[in-house]
């Protein structure tokens, strides 16, 4: 059996208050491979907290999680030009605007993600590829968790496998600790996205050493 690659660790910061975001991310750095700066960061402190993301470690992978659902060139040049190297999209989005997306993305030298809802089209996924998407997230909602609803199953490392078949890096999300990432031993996952278990933890560092070990013994 051909060995995976091992996932990137990305960091959700969904925070309101930028400072409050920094604290964690700067004592755990040296173990985060991507930086997001989240939909609710962006919200309270706008596109000045990508800037200071990108002054601060100019050389990381930044996610700016802005969610597009249209105008998306525009918003997609102002990601870039504040220093993202990822963008976001919505899966409700029309093509022309993930299109649109796209194609400031390659001026730009970024990226586009995609993120998926609870329901799932494998045609209109192609679709995103063909345009040229590189990257999908496979999400267990905040709405599910608070639910109750704390499982991965079967549907959702099917979707792994299909989405990666299609050619996207794909990004596992919501709530993810160490205890879950075993769920998805054999599963093609690029990228794993830890917030509350690094941002709330009493040391950020150890939590994220944690999971960077983890991610080294599931996907050897």
């Amino acid at each position: 059996m051909i060995a995976l690659p091992r996932p990137r660790l990305q960091v959700a910061l969904d925070t309101t208050d930028l400072a409050e975001a920094l604290r964690p991310l700067n004592q755990a750095i040296s173990q985060i491979d991507v930086i997001e700066c989240g939909t609710i960061l962006i919200v309270a402190e706008g596109l000045r907290a990508v800037r200071a993301l990108r002054a601060l470690y100019p050389d990381k992978t930044i996610l700016a999680d802005i969610r597009i659902a249209e105008a998306g060139a525009l918003l997609a040049r102002n990601c870039f030009e504040a220093g993202a190297s990822w963008v976001s999209v919505v899966a409700g989005a029309s093509l022309t605007t993930v299109a649109q997306v796209v194609d400031v993305a390659n001026q730009y030298g970024g990226e586009v993600q995609i993120e998926l809802g609870e329901s799932y089209d494998a045609e209109r996924a192609r679709e995103w590829r063909r345009l040229g998407a590189q990257h999908v997230i496979v999400k267990r909602s905040r709405d599910r968790e608070a639910a109750g609803d704390l499982s991965w199953g079967p549907d959702d490392i099917h979707r792994i496998h299909e989405l990666a078949g299609m050619g996207f890096t794909v990004t596992v999300t919501g709530g993810v600790t160490v205890s879950d990432l075993g769920t998805f031993s054999g599963a093609p996952v690029g990228v794993v996205i830890a917030g509350r278990a690094i941002v709330k933890a009493d040391d950020p560092l150890a939590a994220a050493i944690e999971l960077q070990r983890k991610l080294a013994e599931v996907w050897p």
